[in-house]
């Protein structure tokens, strides 16, 4: 009886400081993504940056985690463009590709699947939001550098919600089109600001920035959480169902920088936003919450520290990326289908039978 008793306790104390582990499953289909990618974020970057770190870690609170296989059609080392595009289309392509086969043929888009359905989409980065990552949700072309032809993409209407930086792509583009009024034209609410601020719009873009953004080392401060939240409430508020993406794009740069306190603080910020989207995740039951890296960046290691063996020395083998898997930690309906080793066009597959988007093989 003794024992029993005892057991008991101990599982009803781990319910209660985990409430992770006991997803209410309101029900067995999503009716909300949140995609959140680290750009060049693999597991020593989350061990690097977590080391120390005595607030929430995020990571920590996934049950279901799995790998994915990162190579790009034609390279080993994929780049952002191919790496976020699988996401996007399922099919493997060329480096600096977005949106497009490795035969440089347009496919439809998992955003644009969504918007049949009536879902609300948005992407928000701490790039430009023309950059490689957001722009392979929306946009369909041959080069990544291409940003002023990304930009157009989003007159499409597929893509409601965007928010980072690239006001110059918008306004100061070579073909001397300003793609703000012709976004307000078609319903958007088109805003240029130094400051993000609560904006109540069905369709809105919102750049903070001529390309990217303040890095968190020069005062971003919470903008990439306070972004995520405002589009959380427009795309509920108009939409109900939505899929939106949150890429904490500077964990890459940091990365190519071989800088670690760097990347450091774009993740430790990154780990905010996923603790924030996972709290309201659970209160909400019907969220899918899924955390991936297109590819590692640096091939960073972490070394024994000879002077003070009790921490590490940060060691980068490159200024580029790297071809090791990168993990996927997932919650929600749904969250079971991403445990395991894969390729990452799997990851569209299985996006696609969660949200019932049909797909022929």
């Amino acid at each position: 009886m003794k024992i029993r008793i005892i057991l008991g306790l101990l599982i009803c104390i781990n319910i209660w400081v985990e409430p992770i582990t006991a997803w209410p499953g309101k029900s067995k289909k999503p009716k909300k993504v949140v995609f959140l990618i680290g750009d060049g974020m693999g597991l020593t970057q989350i061990t690097g940056a977590m080391a120390n770190y005595k607030g929430r870690n995020a990571f920590e609170r996934f049950k279901i985690i799995g790998f994915s296989k990162t190579a790009s059609s034609d390279n080993y080392v994929t780049d952002s463009g191919a790496g976020a595009t699988v996401f996007s289309i399922g099919k493997k392509t060329f480096n600096g590709a977005i949106g497009v086969d490795s035969a440089r043929g347009e496919k439809e888009g998992l955003f644009e699947k969504l918007k049949t359905k009536r879902w609300g989409t948005g992407v928000v980065a701490t790039s430009s939001v023309t950059h490689a990552t957001p722009a392979s949700f929306y946009a369909h072309v041959s080069s990544r550098q291409s940003q002023d032809e990304i930009a157009e993409f989003l007159i499409t209407d597929n893509c409601d919600i965007a928010i980072g930086g690239g006001k110059q792509f918008f306004t100061s583009r070579k073909d001397k089109r300003n793609l703000f009024k012709e976004l307000h034209e078609k319903g958007f609410t088109t805003i240029a600001d130094t400051v993000l601020k609560t904006v109540d719009a069905k369709k809105l873009i919102y750049t903070l920035a001529d390309n990217g953004m303040k890095t968190m080392q020069d005062g971003r401060g919470e903008y990439l959480l306070n972004a995520t939240l405002l589009a959380q409430q427009n795309l509920q508020k108009y939409y109900g169902n939505y899929f939106l993406m949150v890429e904490g794009s500077q964990i890459d740069w940091g990365g190519h920088d071989n800088n670690f306190e760097y990347m450091k603080a774009e993740l430790l910020d990154f780990n905010q936003v996923i603790n924030e989207v996972l709290d309201a995740a659970i209160k909400d039951g019907n969220t899918l919450v899924i955390v991936t890296a297109d590819h590692e960046c640096g091939g960073l290691s972490l070394l024994e520290n000879k002077d003070n063996k009790l921490t590490f020395k940060p060691h980068f083998a490159s200024e580029g990326h790297s071809g090791v898997m990168v993990p996927v930690f997932a919650y929600g309906p749904g969250a079971e289908q991403f445990a395991g080793i894969y390729d990452n066009t799997a990851i569209y597959y299985k996006l696609l039978k969660l949200l019932s988007l049909n797909e022929k093989l």
